[in-house]
This record gives C-alpha cells, sequence and structure tokens, in this order.
C-alpha cells in the first residue's frame, strides 16, 4: 500500500461530517510541519481551518480542499461501513473518497515528494484547508480569504481538489464556475371555494404565464468559456390539501446559474420587471451564494494539463460546468485558479469509490504541476 493510499485511508475512517474536522487538518499538519511549513490555524465558529506556507518568494502555489464530507445516508445500504476504507475489485470505497480526501492524501505526499526531489526549489507552496464547504461555507475558505486579503497576501496560483473528471480519470480540469442565484417567490391570490370563481383569486393562475415566460426567456448568450445562463424552478407549493378549495398563495423555489457575461443584479432587475410588468401581489426574497469566476487559458491550466498529458498521456478538457466551488473565494486573491481530482461519478452517493489506481496517478499530476511551475 502507497504512502497516498495510505494517508487517503487514514483521513477517510475520521467521520468529519461537515462542519466537523474530527482531527483530519490535525493528521495533515503532521506531515507538513516536518517540511518547514509555517501553519495558522484559522477557526471561525467552531469551524476549522489553516493555512500553511512554505517559502516566502514569488511564485506562490496553494493547494486548496476542504475535510468535510457529506452525511452517509441510510448506512444500511452501504457495501461497507462509510468510514471503514475498504478496497474491492480495484475500487477504494467510504464517504470522501472521492470528495475529497484522496485529493488531500495527494497534495500531502506530492509536496513531501517535490521537497525531497527539488530541495532548492523556485518560489513557496502554500495549503489552504476548510471544514466547512459542503454545509454553508460562511466560515471556512471565505474567511481564510478575508484575513489573507486584509493583510494583502496575494496568491499566484491555486489548484483546488475538487473531483473534476467525468468519464474517465483525468479528462477534465476545471477552469472556472458558474454564479449561483436562488430566490424564493410569493404569490398571493385570494382563497376560496372553487366553484365560485367571481369571490376568489388563483394565484397558481396568475403566476403560470409568468413560469412560461421565465422559462422562455434568453438571459445572455455565454461566452468562449460558459454556455447559457440557466433559471430553473426547483419547487412550488400551493393549495391546503383539498380538491375545492383555492390557494391564497404560491411559493415558488427558483435558481439561476449564470455566466460571466451576466450578474446578480441585472438577473434580479430582469425578474422582477416582469413580476411587476405581470401586475402580480407577490413578495421575493433572493440568496446569492456565489459570484462566477474565470481563468482564462495561460499559465496555470497550461502547466497542469501539461502534468496530466505527461503522466497519463490524455490531453484534458477545459470547462466551467457543474455547482459552485470554494474556487469562488480564492479568485478574489489569486488570478489563476483550477480545479482538478478524482473521477466525479459517485460523489455524495450510497458506496462512494475511487479507482485504487487514480490515487497515485493525482499524486504524481499534482507533484508534476509543481515541478512544471517551481522548477523552470
Amino acid at each position: 500500500m502507497t504512502k497516498t493510499i495510505t494517508l487517503a485511508k487514514e483521513l477517510i475512517k475520521k467521520a468529519s461530517i461537515t462542519p466537523d474536522d474530527m482531527g483530519c487538518q490535525d493528521h495533515m499538519i503532521s506531515h507538513i510541519k516536518p517540511l518547514g511549513f509555517n501553519v495558522e490555524l484559522m477557526e471561525y465558529s467552531n469551524v476549522k481551518n489553516f493555512y500553511a506556507r512554505k517559502g516566502d518568494s514569488s511564485p506562490l502555489i496553494v493547494f486548496a480542499g476542504h475535510t468535510d464530507v457529506v452525511p452517509t445516508g441510510p448506512i444500511d445500504q452501504w457495501r461497507f461501513d462509510p468510514f471503514s476504507p475498504s478496497e474491492d475489485d480495484g475500487l477504494l470505497y467510504g464517504r470522501g473518497s472521492a470528495d475529497m480526501k484522496t485529493s488531500l492524501a495527494a497534495f500531502i505526499i506530492a509536496i513531501e515528494e517535490f521537497i525531497d526531489e527539488h530541495p532548492n526549489h523556485n518560489g513557496s507552496i502554500g495549503l489552504l484547508i476548510t471544514a466547512d464547504e459542503e454545509g454553508i461555507a460562511t466560515d471556512g475558505t471565505v474567511k481564510v480569504v478575508e484575513a489573507l486579503k486584509a493583510r494583502n497576501e496575494k496568491i499566484d496560483y491555486c489548484i483546488v481538489g475538487e473531483p473534476t473528471s467525468n468519464k474517465y480519470f483525468g479528462d477534465t480540469v476545471k477552469n472556472g464556475r458558474r454564479g449561483s442565484l436562488s430566490a424564493k417567490l410569493i404569490v398571493k391570490g385570494i382563497q376560496g371555494h372553487i366553484a365560485y370563481p367571481e369571490l376568489i383569486r388563483n394565484p397558481i393562475h396568475e403566476v403560470a404565464p409568468v413560469i412560461d415566460l421565465l422559462v422562455k426567456t434568453v438571459w445572455d448568450d455565454g461566452n468562449e468559456y460558459f454556455p447559457k445562463t440557466s433559471w430553473q424552478i426547483s419547487n412550488i407549493n400551493g393549495g391546503t390539501g383539498a380538491t375545492n378549495v383555492v390557494p391564497g398563495e404560491v411559493e415558488i423555489l427558483f435558481n439561476f446559474r449564470y455566466s460571466t457575461s451576466n450578474t446578480a443584479d441585472k438577473l434580479k432587475e430582469r425578474v422582477e420587471t416582469i413580476l411587476v410588468d405581470h401586475n402580480l401581489d407577490y413578495q421575493i426574497s433572493w440568496n446569492h451564494s456565489g459570484n462566477p469566476y474565470l481563468t482564462e487559458k495561460g499559465m496555470l491550466v497550461d502547466k497542469i494539463s501539461g502534468a496530466i498529458e505527461s503522466v497519463l498521456n490524455i490531453k484534458p478538457s477545459i470547462s466551467t460546468t457543474g455547482g459552485t466551488s470554494d474556487g469562488r473565494f480564492i479568485s478574489t486573491i489569486c488570478d489563476q485558479v483550477v480545479e482538478f481530482g478524482p473521477i466525479n461519478a459517485s460523489i455524495h452517493k450510497i458506496n462512494e469509490h475511487v479507482n485504487i489506481k487514480d490515487v497515485d496517478l493525482l499524486k504524481d499530476i499534482y507533484k508534476k504541476t509543481l515541478e512544471n511551475i517551481l522548477c523552470s
């Protein structure tokens, strides 16, 4: 069993369900402190984070990730105990195996090997690790970034270890993510007996043409890196449960996933203009959970793509698909942020797993990226 797989298993054993760290970060720190890293513990509202750096010169390349995992779901539906990492048929099972404890292990062992092989390398190496990524993400990376920004510490390059591979390992590098804007819309009517339409006002009927218009609206055309902005309803709730009563209101939850061709403020304005134009009696509350970010093709994209080609002999695609990540926070102090990690097909699912053979290949890609940037 390799050092990377051993460390990955040690991390998977720790039941670090968000926002609990359960000792994962202490275990990681025990590996990097002997390498000469200066480690800062940054705890906010009982959420553990740490920022570590070795070296004072530029460029600074930081590996970023999270030790927290999502809940297991019904344990009796797992093939193996989710916090007892188990190997079977070439796969390593366990909660967090793909998202993202093998990436964390690959960070650490890649750094260890790189420093051992290149003790006089250029620049600096850092780690930014949180236990608040899978939850509400208010006391994790965003707070660490605010602290770094306050002291004018800038990161030159950042690799986030999110599971980005799609059909096969190494096929996708993420160079950005879409923004996310959600809303709760309540449209009010007049409740009453369904047989007396002259005495009621049906809010479902009134909002129906608005829904149709919002579905058909082209919010933007996207751009070279992003698809068009998407508007989707996730929930509609209305009615008393009785078949002969028109409800007094209907509640609609919806979300935008939007590109750098748009802004949250513009989307809010367009939606509310449509609501007003249709004379709806409504209330709306907005939740903006992240701006889009983008790293255009350049130094970091080229170097990690070159590392993947060198190790795997494949050329990855460059993509901005998927949900939000902590890259949205880091991009405020780092112009070049990419995400790369294992296959994402099983993340957050029962029987989450990774291919065992991919674990050390991931470590090799991270190490090769360090070499491409700090040894050139």
